[in-house]
C-alpha cells in the first residue's frame, strides 16, 4: 500500500467536497469572503496592514455555483463553496522581518532543514544560541501557516506550534481569524496546489514560488463549519494511515530480525540437518591447508556440530588487495574501477554506479602482472561501510581500489554464498568492529581479516544451508515487496 498516495487521495477528496457531506444549514463560503474583505479594508484604514499584493482583493470574481468549462476554474465544487485565491483570503507576503541581532538567544529559529518533507513534521527545534545565523528572519506566531516557497515539491507546509523566527524561504501567514488555517494548510499540501506551484516556480536548481504567483493560486473554499468537519475527517484518516505505516515499520524490523535469526541458526548448524555421510569439514580443511589448526570449539562461538570445524578466513581463502592505481589514471570510460562504495551498492542493489574507470590498456597491464578477481571470488568493502560483500560472476570485468576493497580468492571452490552470508552474522560482525576500534574510520586490513574465525560445515552442508536460506529469504523478500506497493 502506497500510503503517500493514499494521503493525497484523501486530500483530493477533501478539496473536491467529497470527503464529508454538505450541510444546507451551513453559512455559505461567499459570506466568509465578504467578511474577509471587510476585515482587510478595516485593517488597511487603521494602518495595520498595507494594501499590497498580499493584502489587496483580486479583481477576479468569486466562482460560485459554476460548472467546469463555464469559467476559468479547475474543477467543480459544491454549491455552498466558492472559488477564491490565496491572496484574497490571507495576508500571504505581509511579513514582519526581524534582523538576527534583535532575536533573543532562547528564541526558536526554524530553518528548512528542520522540516520533514511531505509530512511537515518538525524534526528538530533549535534556538538562536544553538545555530549560527545572520541576516534577516520572518517572525511567526502560534497557529499561523508556515509555507516553504523554495522547492515547493518537497511539500514543507505546517501549522506553527509556537512563536518563533524562520528563514525568509518560509512564508508565515494567516487568514484573519476567519477561516480554518488547518483546512488551508491541507489545500496547500494537496497535489492540486502543488502542481500549480511547480508550474509557476522560477529557477532551475532551486525553484521558488513568487509572492504574486502564490497569491494567485486558486483555493476551493467550503463553509467554515464544513472546513472544520473536513479537518477532523482528515485527522481521523491520517491517524489510521499512521498506524498502517507504523505497522509496516514494525513488520520490516521483524523481517530484518528474522533474517538475522535465520543466519544465526545457519552458522550454528540448526537450520538444516547434518548428514553423517557428508565428508567432515576437518578432511576438507586438511586438503585446503594441511598446516591449519583444526578445532571443534571456540570461546566466542561455542561447540560446533558433528562434522563441522572452526577455522580462520586465512585458512580457507587467499586474502589479497589490488595493485595501487593512481587518481591520475582514473578515466570516464573503459574498465569499471570499484571502491568500497561500489561494493556496498552491488551488495544492496545488485548494480553499482559506474563513475570511475581505468583504460583497457592499463587493465591488461595489471592483468598480466596481478591476479584479478575471478568468478566465485568474494569482494569485501574494507573502509567506512565495512563488511559488505559481492560475489564475482563469470561476466564481471573490473578492477578495484587497494585497501578500500579486499578480495577473498576462492581457489578452493568453497560455497561463496555461504561465506558471503557469514559476513552478515553477528558472530563475524562483532569480530569486524572489535578489530576496527581505535581508528578514525572503520577499517579491515588483510592481516585482521585472515584472523577472523568462521564456522566451517562440510561442503555438501554448505550447499544445503545456502539453498534453505535463499528459500526463506525469498519468502521474506516477497513480504517486504508487498509492503512497498
Amino acid at each position: 500500500m502506497d500510503t503517500k498516495k493514499l494521503r493525497q487521495k484523501i486530500l483530493d477528496l477533501a478539496i473536491h467536497g467529497k470527503l464529508v457531506p454538505q450541510d444546507p444549514n451551513d453559512e455559505p463560503a461567499s459570506v466568509l469572503l465578504e467578511r474577509i474583505c471587510a476585515e482587510k479594508e478595516r485593517l488597511v484604514k487603521e494602518g495595520k496592514i498595507k494594501k499590497s499584493k498580499a493584502a489587496k482583493t483580486s479583481d477576479t470574481p468569486h466562482y460560485e455555483n459554476l460548472q467546469v468549462g463555464k469559467a476559468n476554474v479547475p474543477f467543480e465544487i459544491p454549491s455552498s463553496w466558492a472559488w477564491t485565491t490565496l491572496g484574497e483570503i490571507s495576508n500571504y507576503g505581509d511579513n514582519k522581518n526581524v534582523i538576527v541581532e534583535n532575536i533573543e538567544f532562547t528564541d526558536w529559529v526554524l530553518e528548512l532543514e528542520d522540516i520533514e518533507k511531505d509530512s511537515g513534521i518538525i524534526v528538530q527545534c533549535v534556538t538562536k544560541s544553538e545555530r549560527k545565523i545572520n541576516g534577516t528572519r520572518h517572525k511567526f506566531c502560534t497557529g499561523e501557516i508556515l509555507y516553504s516557497k523554495l522547492r515547493t515539491y518537497l511539500n514543507k507546509v505546517l501549522i506553527a506550534p509556537s512563536d518563533g523566527y524562520c528563514t525568509t524561504e518560509i512564508m508565515p501567514f494567516g487568514t484573519f481569524g476567519i477561516l480554518s488555517n488547518d483546512y488551508v494548510c491541507h489545500v496547500l499540501r494537496s497535489t492540486f496546489f502543488l502542481d500549480y506551484t511547480i508550474q509557476c516556480g522560477y529557477g532551475v536548481k532551486m525553484p521558488r514560488l513568487s509572492t504574486t504567483d502564490a497569491c494567485n493560486g486558486m483555493i476551493p473554499l467550503p463553509p467554515f463549519s464544513e472546513q472544520e468537519r473536513i479537518v477532523c475527517e482528515i485527522k481521523r484518516w491520517f491517524a489510521l494511515i499512521d498506524q498502517i505505516e507504523q505497522g509496516k515499520v514494525d513488520l520490516q524490523a521483524t523481517i530484518k530480525q528474522a533474517k538475522s535469526k535465520i543466519l544465526d541458526l545457519a552458522i550454528h548448524g540448526k537450520l538444516v540437518p547434518q548428514n553423517p555421510n557428508d565428508e567432515p569439514a576437518s578432511e576438507l580443511l586438511k586438503r585446503i591447508n594441511p598446516a591449519a589448526e583444526i578445532t571443534c570449539d571456540n570461546g566466542q562461538y561455542g561447540k560446533v556440530p558433528n562434522g563441522w570445524a572452526i577455522c580462520t578466513i586465512g585458512n580457507l581463502f587467499d586474502v589479497v588487495s589490488a595493485k595501487r592505481v593512481l587518481k591520475s589514471d582514473w578515466t570516464n570510460k573503459g574498465i569499471p574501477f570499484y571502491r568500497a562504495r561500489e561494493i556496498v551498492q552491488l551488495h544492496r542493489e545488485g548494480v553499482a554506479d559506474k563513475d570511475l574507470f581505468i583504460t583497457e590498456q592499463l587493465f591488461e597491464e595489471l592483468k598480466d602482472k596481478f591476479d584479478i578477481p575471478k568468478a566465485g571470488d568474494i569482494m569485501l568493502s574494507a573502509v567506512g561501510s565495512i563488511g559488505y560483500t559481492y560475489i564475482v560472476n563469470e561476466k564481471d570485468e573490473f578492477y578495484y581500489k587497494d585497501a578500500s576493497v579486499l578480495c577473498l580468492k576462492n581457489i578452493n571452490k568453497l560455497n561463496s554464498l555461504y561465506f558471503s552470508m557469514i559476513f552478515e552474522t553477528s558472530f563475524v560482525k562483532e569480530q569486524m568492529y572489535d578489530n576496527s576500534k581505535g581508528t578514525t574510520v572503520d577499517t579491515i586490513t588483510i592481516e585482521k581479516l585472515r584472523k577472523y574465525f568462521v564456522p566451517l560445515p562440510p561442503l555438501a552442508e554448505q550447499h544445503r544451508i545456502v539453498a534453505k536460506i535463499e528459500e526463506l529469504f525469498s519468502s521474506l523478500d516477497n513480504i517486504q515487496k508487498a509492503l512497498e506497493v
